[in-house]
């Protein structure tokens, strides 16, 4: 498989949707996982940080911000690093979605899989 373009931020970002986020303020030790975390250890804190993100109110913003960067680190809109390397594995890399709202388009149902009831644990 070829590899992916590397991380971007796009040329229209905006950043005061950061400002609204309900990670805000919080310990975003908790949206990053250290070197070497594996096993329950890293789902139980990727949990812990999605049910941060399903309850945000800047969720879409943000989730269309990672995507549209190709972000590789963290929890970003509810989905972890894994589950937006399927939404990049699915994307023509030469043709990556840079405009607004691309990335959420992009996501698909992926977005609502991220933050469900079993996505979180409770289910």
């Amino acid at each position: 498989m070829p590899q992916q373009p590397l991380a971007k931020v796009p040329e229209d970002v905006q950043w005061h949707w950061q400002e609204s986020a309900a990670c805000s303020g919080r310990d975003l030790s908790m949206f990053f996982h250290p070197t070497n975390e594996r096993g329950s250890t890293r789902m139980l804190r990727d949990r812990s940080a999605k049910r941060v993100c399903a309850g945000c109110s800047v969720r879409m913003e943000c989730a269309d911000y990672a995507i549209r960067a190709r972000e590789p680190f963290g929890v970003w809109g509810g989905l972890t690093e894994e589950e937006r390397e399927v939404i990049y594995r699915r994307l023509d890399s030469r043709h990556y979605p840079r405009e607004r709202g691309a990335g959420i388009a992009a996501a698909g149902k992926d977005l609502n899989r991220a933050v469900s009831m079993q996505a979180l644990g409770i289910a």
